[in-house]
C-alpha cells in the first residue's frame, strides 16, 4: 500500500518540526513555511492530506486551500489557528475543509483525526 502524504503548512517553525516528529513514522511529511512553497510542492506531487496554518505569509490557508482545491486537488484538509473568530463554518464547508482546531493545539487529537481522515476507506456493498 502506497504510503499516505500530508503537507504542513505553517510560518511558525516549531509547529512545523513538531508536526514532522509526530506524523513522519506513518507519513509522508512535507513542511512549508507560506503558501507558496506549498503550492510549489503540490506542483511536484500528490497529497493525500492539507494541514494549513489561517494566518500565513502571502495567501491565508483558506486562499491557498481554494487555490488547491482549483488546481484539482481533491483530498482532506485540516486548518489550524491561534485565531478561531476568524473563519466561519461556512467558509470551511466551502473550501471542503473537514476539521479546524484552535491552537495551541491538542496533537492527540490532532493525530486521532488525521488517522481517520487517512485510514483505507471500506467499499461498502
Amino acid at each position: 500500500m502506497a504510503e499516505k502524504k500530508i503537507i504542513v503548512v505553517d510560518d511558525d517553525e516549531s509547529i512545523r518540526k513538531t508536526f514532522f516528529l509526530m506524523l513522519k513514522k506513518q507519513y509522508r511529511v512535507f513542511l512549508a513555511k507560506d503558501s507558496e512553497e506549498a503550492l510549489r510542492e503540490f506542483k511536484n506531487g500528490k497529497f493525500d492530506l492539507i494541514i494549513a496554518d489561517l494566518k500565513l505569509p502571502g495567501l491565508s490557508g483558506l486562499e491557498m486551500i481554494a487555490r488547491f482545491r482549483e488546481m484539482g486537488f481533491r483530498g482532506e484538509a485540516i486548518l489550524i489557528s491561534a485565531h478561531p473568530d476568524c473563519v466561519s463554518v461556512e467558509e470551511l464547508s466551502r473550501f471542503g475543509i473537514g476539521y479546524f482546531f484552535s491552537k495551541p493545539l491538542d496533537f492527540q487529537s490532532l493525530t486521532r483525526s488525521i488517522e481517520y481522515l487517512l485510514q483505507p476507506q471500506e467499499a461498502t456493498a
